[in-house]
């Protein structure tokens, strides 16, 4: 499927639109592709574009004090990924983004999206529908995290994305459930 269609039926799963607005909709994206590794969000960059995954996994992530990573997301297709606080309050990153493998996405710009809610009701619908699932999702990881141990973490993102331990490494997932390798290897083998 291309990135079109992707986008396309993302869109129509909550939305309708026709085939011109939807053309119109889709002029405001710009497909770009990195490779593995490549940075797409560093810390301290200014961030003016969210991206709409239609290809590979990207991970955002932050790196504390003691150079510790915390992974935020995985975003495989089908999914967004940015530093909101960044391309919302207009300040400098403070999550990093970056690609697990090879990846294609759709780069949309604060200003286009803000462009498109304002002309197209449908539109600004899709993208408060999209921000209420992210802040629910957001909200059920931290009562996971402040409820559950590690093994519980493990098995719920087992079973919520199994497809997760044939794209990302154990150490990644050790990052995203907040304990060390070691004590995932215990868990994978436990």
């Amino acid at each position: 499927m291309n990135a079109e269609t992707i986008l396309k039926d993302h869109l129509l799963k909550i939305i309708d639109l026709n085939d011109e607005q939807f053309s119109y909709v889709f002029s405001h994206f710009k497909p770009m592709s990195f490779k593995k590794g490549q940075v797409i969000i560093a810390e301290g960059d200014k961030v003016s574009c969210e991206y709409f995954v239609t290809a590979g996994c990207l991970k955002s992530f932050y790196i504390n004090d003691d150079l510790k990573m915390f992974i935020l997301q995985f975003a495989m297709p089908g999914w967004w990924a940015s530093d909101y606080n960044a391309l919302y309050n207009d300040i400098k990153a403070t999550i990093s983004v970056d690609c697990i493998t090879d990846a294609e996405v759709l780069c949309i710009s604060n200003a286009d999206r803000e462009k498109l809610c304002s002309e197209i009701h449908a539109v600004e619908h899709f993208f408060r529908w999209r921000t209420n699932k992210g802040y629910v999702a957001a909200q059920k990881r931290l009562l996971l995290f402040m409820n559950n141990d590690a093994k519980h973490r493990y098995e719920e993102l087992l079973n919520t994305y199994p497809q997760l331990y044939n794209i990302v490494s154990k150490q990644l997932i050790a990052a995203y459930l907040g304990v060390s390798r070691e004590t995932l290897s215990r868990l994978y083998h436990g």
